[in-house]
């Protein structure tokens, strides 16, 4: 039988361009964002500037962490603590953990088999929940209608926050995701789409929010050397009262980063051709469902889900470990118990306690797998044939 021999944790190298900028702050060793020499702008302040013009937006703000980006956005927008939030319930644990990590309450919304928000359940909880922030995630890069997300939450009164960890690069019927709510936030860690081990971006319009964001960050009184944050006169009504918490981009990760924002374009185009060589060689599978993909969305298929609908929790763990000893790692989000990265919205008990049964039904069946560059196109064909012959062995065993 084929064996997959590749490793699914393994990035592509950093740019040589990146390397030597990276070495030349090593060299002079200015790393904080604030200590440059006359005449000289920041790495971490060209980055903001480049990826602003990247996506279209008037500011933008560097920070340490997507995390970081997620919680500094809420604050900046406005939550405090003892606010509900709501969020989705298939997400990543940051996403709830930057909403706990303000004193705030997340409420959970309904996902869908085509793993987006449930938009029927956000309506009604955005009326009923007393909620004023919606936390969106675009969950491993699935992107809703956001034209009907956005008319739902202007009726309610409800701000959006953009998670867009999954999907820098990515659109909604042309426009840059991150850019329909108030603030987008971004990842730059090592498995996203541009890479720095660590590392966020915050884009926005909206200068009194961007401003705020800023200071939060831990900008001091220096906030005038951000060339891609609002002006000086924003800042006036608000540098009084609003903390420091620190959380900034050195410009080492800056200068990492700089030269891989050119290549946000090919990388996308390159795991398009991934993520459809996987789905082309699932396509009919007895016992599984493929995500479908809308037309307006443009996508960033930098990993691939799947659904087992209905089947028992043994049959599951069997496909598992079928799957790994011929080298295709899977990730199964639901199971009782958080693994790695992988965790539900009832292992979260920092939260209330939330009951979702259409949540719980889709997460029962759902395999997630990266699909790092490092694969090729005959990778991806190949991890298909696995997944294929693996699935119907299961099936066909009748143990599902």
């Amino acid at each position: 039988m084929e064996r997959f021999a590749g490793n699914f944790t393994q990035q592509e190298p950093i740019p040589e361009e990146g390397i030597a900028a990276a070495v030349a702050a090593l060299r002079h060793g200015r790393l904080h964002r604030y200590n440059v020499v006359p005449g000289e702008e920041a790495e971490a302040s060209l980055l903001e500037q480049e990826f602003a013009a990247f996506t279209g937006a008037r500011y933008c703000l560097a920070v340490a962490s997507g995390g970081y980006a997620m919680a500094c956005a809420l604050r900046a927008v406005g939550v405090v603590a003892g606010d509900r939030v709501l969020s989705n319930g298939f997400t990543l644990a940051p996403v709830p953990g930057a909403i706990a990590s303000l004193g705030a309450e997340p409420v959970f919304v309904e996902v869908t088999e085509d793993l987006t928000i449930d938009l029927d359940d956000l309506a009604a909880k955005a009326a009923s929940s007393g909620a004023k922030v919606l936390l969106l995630s675009h969950m491993r890069g699935h992107v809703c209608d956001m034209d009907r997300l956005m008319a739902i939450c202007r009726r309610a009164g409800v701000q959006v926050v953009e998670d867009c960890a999954h999907t820098m690069g990515a659109e909604w019927r042309g426009t840059p995701s991150g850019r329909h709510g108030v603030m987008g936030c971004y990842s730059t860690q090592t498995y996203k789409h541009i890479n720095s081990g660590e590392g966020g971006l915050i884009v926005s319009d909206d200068a009194a929010a961007m401003a705020r964001a800023v200071l939060l960050s831990g900008s001091y009184m220096l906030y005038a050397r951000h060339a891609a944050a609002p002006p000086p006169e924003a800042f006036e009504g608000l540098k009084w009262d609003t903390p420091n918490i620190s959380g900034r981009m050195d410009n080492l990760r800056a200068a990492i980063l700089r030269p891989q924002l050119p290549l946000l374009a090919d990388r996308r185009a390159r795991w398009r051709e991934r993520y459809v060589a996987v789905e082309a060689g699932l396509e009919g599978t007895p016992g599984l469902r493929l995500i479908p993909r809308p037309d307006h969305e443009a996508y960033v298929g930098s990993s691939f889900q799947l659904l087992l609908p209905g089947w028992r929790p043994e049959a599951v763990q069997a496909l598992l470990a079928r799957a790994a000893a011929r080298g295709v790692e899977l990730k199964w989000f639901g199971a009782a118990e958080p693994v790695a990265f992988t965790s539900r919205y009832d292992s979260w008990r920092y939260a209330p306690a939330q009951r979702l049964p259409r949540t719980d039904a889709v997460l029962a069946g759902l395999i997630d797998m990266r699909l790092p560059l490092t694969f090729s196109v005959e990778d991806c064909a190949q991890i298909a044939r696995i997944l294929r012959a693996e699935v119907s062995a299961v099936w066909q065993a009748g143990t599902v």
